[in-house]
């Protein structure tokens, strides 16, 4: 019982020191929020030419405007959303512009990654061609052999043995997905009037900003700077737009899932006037 207590103190405590740090205020990019995000992904692909008008319209009009859950008798909105799929297929949802390439691990079950460390001498050979520079998943993978590299870790002062091998992406962590819905979240956070910058790559259509969009709209928050354009460098960085409880949300203009990832420089001056509790 004293250890239970023990915890629960420790914990509250814990707790009570980020509240207060809170007081900066919180970020998020391209946040799943609803899990209802796929109701904007058919508008979004309209908007970005990705389907006709006749499909947008017939999606519209058999489903109902619901696309996340399809009921299996309704069959001309399956039929539409068969339709859609193949329409998107191919393409890279986290940055629709950006080419589809090989998610290449650095995992020890990589069949790759095996090859390569069985056959060191062939890593560049065409047995083994790695894909083309421009692919995201190249550096990515090649960034497992760095991160884990005994000169690196020692260098980052990594006793040995005292942490396991870095993974880029863990996706074998125990776990269980028992909050589907941050919404009401935002609106604690909201009434305790804590600052907060959401922001969305524009071209991800994994989390679409219309999706996004749409939840800060339902808070129901007056507008105190409508919609404007922000910039970087004289250049247009994306559009943003500020609310009454402190809520701003920006787009990157050519950002996709991961926004930071594809416009370093425009998300550093996001941040940096956002932190600094300048307008955007």
């Amino acid at each position: 019982m004293k250890f239970t207590l023990a915890v629960i103190h420790t914990l509250a405590l814990l707790f009570r020191q980020l509240f207060k740090k809170l007081h900066k205020g919180y970020l998020l990019g391209n946040p799943v929020t609803t899990e209802q995000e796929i109701n904007y992904k058919i508008p979004f692909a309209h908007g970005m030419a990705l389907i006709s008008d006749e499909l947008y319209e017939s999606l519209q009009k058999n489903c109902n405007g619901d696309y996340a859950n399809v009921e299996t008798r309704n069959v001309l909105c399956s039929r539409d959303m068969s339709s859609f799929n193949e329409a998107t297929s191919g393409l890279n949802s986290a940055h629709i512009l950006d080419p589809v390439c090989e998610w290449l691990d650095d995992t020890e079950i990589s069949p790759r990654r095996s090859l390569i460390k069985k056959y060191p001498s062939k890593f560049l050979t065409k047995n083994l061609k790695l894909p083309p520079l421009y692919c995201r998943s190249y550096p990515y993978f090649l960034c497992g052999f760095w991160a884990n590299d005994d000169n690196v870790r020692k260098a980052l002062h990594i006793h040995k043995g005292s942490i396991g091998k870095w993974h880029r992406c863990t996706y074998n962590i125990p776990n269980n997905a028992d909050i589907h819905n941050t919404f009401d979240y935002h609106v604690n956070l909201s009434r305790k009037g804590i600052r907060s910058l959401i922001y969305s790559g524009d071209h991800d259509m994994s989390v679409p900003f219309l999706s996004t969009q749409a939840w800060i709209r339902s808070l129901n928050y007056s507008i105190v700077d409508d919609w404007r354009q922000w910039h970087t460098n004289d250049q247009v960085a994306g559009y943003t737009r500020t609310y009454s409880n402190r809520m701003t949300f920006a787009t990157i203009k050519g950002g996709g899932h991961t926004a930071p990832e594809f416009r370093p420089k425009e998300c550093f001056d996001m941040f940096s006037r956002w932190i600094s509790k300048r307008p955007l």
